[in-house]
């Protein structure tokens, strides 16, 4: 057994407990633990484009993604409200959208250099400032269903199950049967059996948790968000790949051993925590009503 195999068992029998723990207690738990990762992932991108702790930039960014965590946090002041206004998802990317271009604008680079260096930030904190607050919303039992007793660390449960299971399920079948690339250029070790492979993973986790926690809903609702999540899972993996290949980058950093950085451990969950906030909030919750 190789040391680097080692150092992820051992990371993963350490980090899931504790994770799962966070994930029920929820409340400002739940929201830092989030945040964490939210701002360990920002600054790993920033990293990574090359900005260090003396620029501008990788203090501008940091900030914006705080504000728009801290705009979704849930508490209901006077001054909080504006700061939903100003921050709140969209409005914060936009606003580091007109603040950083309209700087970048005045730079003495290239224009092209300055409009590609513009955009790449750009994407860095819509990536991580507008997925990541769906993880906690998730947890926080938002629009609970009525008539269904499932918490939200049950949702978190859900998902972080389809998600690792899921992927240790593709990554199995993958080496076992795959032969047709998924996505050569940004992945080549990915294969559409692997893809395949990490759907009936996460279906079967689907099952057991449709009987153990979630039998209060329809069993259909339950797979489609085992399917749903695998895929926007699977291919949010392919996101981060995409981002690291432009760089030609193996990891986002190695701050997790065994695991590289948070952008690699929890790349599959900024995809897929959307997909099943919005199928429980639009499909469900609107059903339920």
């Amino acid at each position: 057994m190789s040391r680097n195999l080692i150092a992820r068992i051992a990371v993963a029998v350490v980090a899931v407990p504790i994770i799962l723990w966070i994930c029920y207690e929820g409340g400002y738990w739940l929201f830092g633990m989030v945040s964490l990762l939210a701002l360990l992932g920002m600054a790993e991108f920033l990293i990574n484009e090359g900005y260090r702790a003396k620029n501008l930039f990788f203090w501008f960014g940091l900030v914006i993604v705080a504000l728009i965590l801290a705009s979704r946090s849930g508490i209901s002041t006077q001054w909080f409200l504006w700061l939903q206004i100003l921050f709140g998802g969209v409005s914060g990317v936009l606003v580091f959208f007109l603040i950083s271009g309209m700087f970048l604008a005045t730079g003495t680079r290239p224009p092209p250099e300055l409009f590609k260096q513009h955009s790449r930030l750009v994407w860095g904190v819509a990536y991580i400032g507008l997925l990541y607050p769906y993880v906690y919303q998730l947890g926080t039992g938002y629009n609970e269903i009525p008539g269904v007793s499932v918490t939200g660390g049950d949702w978190l449960l859900f998902l972080f199950g389809l998600l690792w299971v899921g992927d240790t399920a593709a990554m199995g079948i993958g080496s076992w049967l795959g032969r047709h690339k998924l996505a050569p250029a940004v992945s080549p070790n990915k294969t559409v059996e692997g893809f395949v492979g990490g759907i009936i993973g996460a279906i079967v986790i689907g099952i057991v948790m449709y009987f153990w926690k979630f039998n209060d809903l329809a069993i259909y609702h339950i797979l489609i968000l085992s399917v749903g999540c695998s895929i926007f899972g699977q291919l949010g993996d392919l996101v981060e790949s995409m981002w690291k290949r432009s760089l030609g980058i193996k990891d986002s950093s190695a701050i997790i051993p065994g695991h590289g950085g948070v952008l690699d451990r929890f790349d599959s969950l900024l995809f897929a925590a959307p997909f099943m906030f919005y199928y429980k909030l639009l499909i469900i919750v609107s059903a339920s009503s």
